[in-house]
């Protein structure tokens, strides 16, 4: 009996053995267990937090530090690395938004450009060609009735959909990190909606390219970009051809099929218009295209100093000849019919290559030996030897310097420590590019905890803006309204035309004219006269009334700001809050223009938060007349509470994260 009982109690030991390492080992799947040393860097355990959900974040929740301490930073870092939490409230905010879910053809098919609609309406004959010039205001009413009647829809319905996901996935979803790298890596591979032709296939990039890619390996993140439509159209690799080309896209197997009047084909007059136009265009812009190639190894993956040379970037433009896009949609329609009668099969045995969206068509393809940074390629090695260049490219020690170098921008300060950023570069090649361990390394190295990197990063107008709808737990009813905002501050999100991306350093972003907006968009939000966004100001401190403004700021700014050294924060704003002759100076100061425009270097006297808001001409809103009202606000909120949260949200304190 007692062999019995001893057997037993064993078992039970290595059952609980097991489930507590298995429990071990699901907490670390990302890789090896990992310490983050922010007690030697004199932090206590909520100030670690607190800096920690200021980078991975768009901002803390109330409650959020507290909950990242009761689970262990570790085990919160651990979870975001994951990034499969529930999101079922978030969910279902964006199943409103039907475009989210469609592919890029169906796309194409229901929100066509305005100039794909005229050219459809001429060829119906709803439209004269010889009046669309006379009277364009008569033609748009018509438009719009043809368009309605054939169930297509404005490409801005598109757009603002896309946008408004955009500020309730950073507002609310449980996976912030994701979210933040997402952003990160769309702006590292920036494409524009202000590019007509790659506008309308933006978000499935972001939706399918970026997002599932934005916590995995670098090269799977550069080949599925250098494939995608999105891409293809804004650096014009789609149109990039041998340079002896015979125009292939005239003698080869699309334009024999594409020319053929036969009713399996596009019979549709309107539609073979469109494509023929496509065809021209292609045609005149045949020849080899450099643009991609130069990016792809300056911006994407080597950096300005990354050790090529003009005849690398030549090269590299013919290795990546007839990478184009797959036909889809109503004016490429002609197009696919070529291509679906011709199957998968029989364009794999003739070297083609065709994968969702992409095809490598091997007709324009420079078939000749090529040399990019001493690597040969070819000759005629086809789809395969882009694929290699991209990935030498991925795996370059150049690459993993410059790539870990703007990781640590993003995350720890404009000017990071050579150290970590060898640690990290390190971890790059020694990992296979994996972006999850890289962070790993960053947020355990001393240096990612030390006092230069606390609060050393400036919030763009979108971090602020989302930043503070979370602070202040807000209902996001009109998301739109506060993408106007952002974009007033000078941040519109997906517009920005240069592949380079919005710049990620303080000064582009602060000047005296940006702080103005903010402390506007502070005061907006706050006294609810943002259409859509509803705070309860009372709620965040358990609707209990401060004494005073002075009580007020000093509690409000502990809420906001959470574990802060806040008395010379506190000891600034209070002049804000006494100054009978505020508004008049801040309208005066607005009235005079004194700032410059945002991406614009601030004055030489002007270079920080701190400076520029110590002028009293600078505190506060500007140039709106309804938001001085605000600062007298109505009566369903306390003009007291209103004026002081205001107040902190423009704050150089709040400005940085």
């Amino acid at each position: 009996m007692k062999k019995t009982i001893q057997y037993l109690c064993c078992v039970v030991i290595l059952i609980l053995g097991a489930f507590v390492c298995s429990s071990f080992f699901a907490e670390n799947r990302n890789g090896k267990s990992f310490k983050f040393p922010y007690k030697q860097q004199g932090l206590t355990e909520k100030q670690a937090a607190a800096h920690l959900l200021s980078r991975f974040t768009y901002g803390a929740t109330p409650g959020d530090i507290d909950a990242a301490v009761k689970s262990g930073l570790e085990n919160w870092f651990n979870q975001q690395l994951n990034a499969n939490l529930p999101d079922d409230s978030l969910n279902q905010l964006l199943s409103k938004y039907d475009a989210l879910k469609l592919s890029n053809t169906q796309v194409v098919e229901e929100y066509p450009k305005n100039a794909q609609v005229l050219r459809m309406a001429i060829s119906a004959g709803v439209v004269n060609k010889d009046s669309v010039k006379s009277d364009k205001k008569a033609y748009r009413s018509v438009l719009q009735n043809y368009m309605q009647q054939n169930g297509l829809k404005p490409e801005q319905e598109l757009f603002r959909q896309f946008v408004n996901q955009k500020i309730l996935r950073a507002a609310y979803s449980n996976n912030q990190l994701l979210e933040v790298m997402t952003s990160f890596w769309f702006n590292h591979f920036n494409v524009s909606i202000t590019k007509n032709d790659c506008a309308q296939f933006i978000p499935a990039y972001e939706r399918d390219v970026i997002r599932p890619n934005a916590l995995g390996k670098f090269n799977d993140i550069l080949l599925a970009t250098a494939k995608s439509p999105a891409m293809l159209y804004y650096l014009d690799n789609f149109t990039s051809s041998a340079a002896d080309d015979n125009t292939p896209a005239n003698r080869g197997l699309f334009r024999r099929g594409l020319m053929q009047d036969t009713p399996t084909q596009n019979t549709d007059t309107g539609r073979k218009v469109m494509l023929m136009n496509k065809l021209q265009k292609v045609r005149k812009s045949k020849g080899l295209n450099e643009n991609y190639a130069r990016e792809v190894m300056e911006l994407h993956t080597l950096g300005v100093d990354g050790g090529y040379t003009q005849q690398d970037v030549t090269q590299a433009a013919k290795v990546l000849t007839g990478w184009t896009i797959y036909p889809m949609g109503q004016y490429s329609k002609g197009g696919k019919n070529v291509v679906d009668k011709a199957g998968d099969n029989r364009l794999e045995s003739r070297g083609f290559v065709h994968d969702g969206d992409f095809l490598f068509n091997a007709n324009r393809h420079d078939k000749s030996e090529k040399i990019v940074l001493g690597k040969h390629f070819g000759p005629d090695a086809g789809y395969q030897e882009g694929v290699e260049l991209l990935s030498m490219l991925a795996h370059n020690q150049a690459t993993a310097k410059f790539i870990c170098h703007k990781i640590a921008v993003r995350f720890v300060s404009d000017n990071p420590p050579q150290s970590l950023l060898d640690k990290m570069t390190k971890t790059f090649l020694n990992r296979d590019g994996d972006i999850k361990q890289v962070l790993i390394t960053m947020v355990s190295a001393p240096e990612f905890w030390s006092e230069s990197s606390l609060r050393e990063k400036t919030k763009s107008p979108f971090e602020l803006a989302i930043g503070a709808v979370r602070s202040l737990h807000a209902d996001i009813v009109q998301p739109y309204q506060l993408y106007n905002w952002i974009n007033r501050m000078g941040e519109k999100v997906y517009f920005y035309q240069a592949p380079t991306g919005f710049p990620d350093k303080a000064q582009y972003w602060i000047n005296t004219g940006a702080l103005l907006s903010r402390m506007n968009f502070g005061l907006a939000l706050a006294s609810g006269r943002i259409p859509g966004i509803k705070i309860d100001l009372a709620a965040l401190n358990n609707h209990h009334e401060p004494e005073s403004a002075q009580a007020a700021l000093m509690t409000y700014c502990k809420l906001i700001m959470p574990e802060r050294k806040l008395d010379e924060t506190v000891k600034r704003l209070t002049p804000m809050l006494t100054d009978p002759n505020l508004m008049q100076k801040v309208d005066e100061a607005s009235s005079k223009k004194i700032y410059a425009k945002v991406g614009q270097p601030a004055p030489m006297n002007m270079t920080s938060a701190d400076n520029a808001i110590a002028d009293s001409k600078l505190n506060l809103t500007g140039d709106q007349a309804n938001n001085a009202t605000a600062m007298q606000s109505a009566a369903s909120n306390n003009s007291m509470l209103t004026q002081v949260v205001g107040v902190i949200i423009g704050s150089p304190e709040y400005q940085r994260r």
